[in-house]
């Protein structure tokens, strides 16, 4: 009974961490989103549920920063675990070539946002940049345009760098998955005379359903909070078309300071990503029961 009691000390640091950084700030922001605080004085009025109403109803921004954070997640989602996937099945295998290789694609994930989100604003720069001069170079100069100044596409702009920043982790995560799987499964599907599609369907991806559902959730969840890579190369702009909920909380909260609706907004935000999480763990053990 002693030896047990010592052992339960030792969650005392992790959830003291938990309370300090998580549970506390949570709370806060519940507390706070029923008011009118501004963030500064200590004085502030409770206004119940009408920081939620306004958001709902009579924020037209905010619906336009949720329609824009669900466009830029949907494509990060689909393209990246596409991607990423791919390319694990692409260095499976454990060479000196593939560890090389994941090394390789696994490095954009190393470097800050800011830098990326400098990087690939100089790509994407309408007058200097190589993107548009590349296309110029191989007869393509028509399709060269204002990639991020653009309001119709620099949303998926700025979802093809998120690509790029985080489909070498995915990827890692893939490996890992397809390595797990037994070889035994393979020689079995072989033997009854499975072709690659089939062996795929109803081996590979089975069984690497736990990693797909890893995956999926965690770039749900970073698509919403790509807070500094949107930040850093536009802002929100043209015309909100960039603007994502995290930059939206972020400018009602320090440039308008409305500290109370920001965490109305926060409160809502957090919502969103735990209902949609919920939905994808819930479709990708449908699918995996299935099989």
């Amino acid at each position: 009974m002693r030896t047990s009691k010592t052992i339960y000390l030792f969650f005392l640091p992790g959830l003291l961490l938990y309370s300090v950084f998580f549970l506390y700030p949570t709370a806060s922001a519940i507390f706070y989103s029923f008011t009118d605080w501004d963030g500064f004085s200590e004085a502030f009025q409770f206004v119940g549920i009408d920081n939620y109403e306004r958001a709902l109803t009579a924020d037209s921004i905010f619906r336009k920063t949720v329609g824009n954070n669900l466009k830029f997640m949907f494509v990060v989602v689909i393209f990246q675990t596409l991607v990423a996937l791919a390319f694990a099945l692409i260095v499976l295998k454990n060479t000196k070539t593939t560890v090389f290789l994941r090394a390789l694609y696994f490095f954009p994930t190393i470097l800050s946002s800011v830098s990326v989100a400098f990087i690939w604003a100089f790509i994407y720069d309408p007058s200097l940049g190589i993107l548009n001069r590349g296309l110029e170079a191989i007869g393509l100069g028509f399709l060269a345009q204002n990639w991020l100044g653009n309001s119709d596409i620099a949303i998926y702009s700025l979802a093809i760098t998120q690509i790029w920043f985080h489909a070498g982790q995915m990827l890692i995560i893939f490996v890992a998955g397809l390595q797990a799987i037994p070889q035994e499964m393979y020689e079995v599907a072989k033997i009854e005379g499975a072709n690659k599609w089939q062996t795929f369907r109803k081996v590979t991806w089975p069984l690497l359903a736990p990693s797909a559902t890893i995956v999926v959730a965690y770039t749900t969840i970073q698509s919403f909070k790509a807070f500094d890579l949107v930040f850093a190369m536009t802002g929100g702009g043209p015309n909100y078309s960039t603007e994502i909920i995290a930059t939206y909380i972020f400018g009602v909260a320090f440039n308008g300071y409305q500290f109370g609706y920001a965490s109305a907004i926060s409160v809502i935000f957090m919502l969103i990503i735990a209902f949609i999480t919920f939905l994808q763990f819930k479709a990708l053990r449908s699918d995996r029961v299935s099989y």
